[in-house]
């Protein structure tokens, strides 16, 4: 639970800084090209620890990794945050420890029983109102975008810690970095390209926001995430996301400025004790 608690501390602040890149640098620059950095980080790793190249049995799970830890999430996030708040995008990710877990029952990895999965809709519950309520009582085309990077990324979680499990959780996300990294180079460049004096002129703090994204959001978290729940269970520390708004909240007012609302600590403190209600409740594996 602390591992996935470091992790989830560092996944915390990354729509703050991503809406902090995406002020100046495209979207897709953004998510995209963070991978690339990424995957030059996990292959000077692998390098370093020599570690042997994967099982063709590994392959489709890493595949799914990074379809949606890698590609997925980081894109539709980023083209979401141009027109949403991070504070508003925090509490929609408070859905993925559901997500998560759905994704590891259909993949028949864990069985969690009745009471969890109370728990667990609960806070869907919650963060889908909170959605609504800031929305007007309609979800917004954004709001569509983080729900389908909520879907992605809980894909690629789930089937991640299963594979951490015997792979590693370190080199899951490195070689899922490593690997589509050859498909990942010629679309960032022809899609990046046009925009090239959006990147010569963005300032320091949009550069800083993607730096944070490509080291810590794309791997350094993932080292400490997919760590944790190869021990404890993938659909039990995935429920440690659901404080991940309230830290989220924190960082967009320190970093960004963004108001601190109570209606967003109600909600945020709200799923919080859905978490330690959610850890009680039996899970087996």
């Amino acid at each position: 639970m602390l591992l996935g608690l470091v992790g989830v501390a560092m996944f915390s602040l990354t729509l703050p800084f991503t809406r902090m890149a995406v002020a100046d640098l495209p979207p897709v620059f953004v998510a995209l090209g963070r991978a690339l950095v990424a995957a030059l980080l996990a292959g000077a790793w692998l390098a370093w620890k020599r570690a042997p190249v994967p099982p063709r049995s590994a392959l489709a799970s890493l595949a799914v990794v990074a379809v949606g830890c890698v590609i997925g999430f980081p894109w539709l996030t980023s083209v979401a945050l141009r027109s949403l708040p991070a504070s508003h995008g925090a509490v929609l990710v408070g859905i993925l420890p559901l997500a998560t877990a759905v994704f590891s029952a259909l993949r028949g990895n864990e069985q969690p029983s009745a009471g969890f999965w109370g728990m667990a809709l609960l806070g869907a519950a919650l963060t889908v109102g909170f959605a609504l309520r800031q929305s007007g009582g309609s979800l917004h085309p954004a709001d569509l975008l983080m729900l389908g990077a909520v879907v992605l990324g809980a894909a690629g979680y789930a089937e991640g810690g299963r594979l951490a499990r015997t792979l590693g959780g370190v080199q899951v996300i490195c070689w899922a970095l490593v690997l589509s990294a050859p498909l990942l180079a010629p679309v960032v460049l022809w899609l990046t390209w046009p925009h090239h004096a959006a990147l010569a002129a963005a300032g320091p703090a949009a550069w800083a926001g993607f730096a944070y994204v490509a080291a810590f959001s794309m791997l350094i978290g993932f080292f400490f995430w997919y760590r944790g729940m190869a021990l404890g269970g993938i659909a039990r520390v995935g429920q440690v996301q659901l404080v991940q708004p309230f830290m989220t909240l924190a960082g967009a007012a320190l970093i960004l400025g963004e108001p601190l609302e109570t209606s967003n600590f109600v909600f945020a403190l709200a799923v919080i004790a859905v978490v330690a209600a959610g850890r009680k409740m039996q899970v087996r594996r």
